[in-house]
């Protein structure tokens, strides 16, 4: 079980990173941040796949997006100067709490 939060885990941060490389990419005009995509999406959903032959596809999907979503979103403020308006963060709030909520153990 504790395998399958790893995968999880991996594959929300190269994701992550393959959102990231995809803004780099301007356009898949440059040729390593492409790449980085490319990489960073297969890995992903590699690890998606690994995860997903022990936790419930619904949880998984919803925390994979949802806290890739989230973390996106702060990558776009750290590095690319984005900024976030009310409804983005009351969003983001309402996605964490959502998140929290599907993995709480009863």
């Amino acid at each position: 079980m504790i395998a399958a939060y790893l995968f999880l885990a991996g594959s929300i941060v190269l994701e992550v990173f393959g959102s990231t490389m995809l803004k780099l990419s301007n356009g898949f005009t440059r040729l390593f941040p492409s790449a980085g995509v490319v990489a960073g999406y297969g890995l992903a959903f590699y690890l998606v796949a690994r995860a997903l032959q022990t936790l419930p596809l619904g949880m998984l999907y919803a925390t994979w997006s949802g806290t890739g979503t989230v973390l996106t979103a702060v990558v776009g403020v750290l590095f690319f100067r984005e900024r976030l308006n009310k409804q983005a963060l009351l969003g983001i709030a309402m996605l964490v709490a959502g998140i929290v909520g599907l993995n709480i153990v009863p």
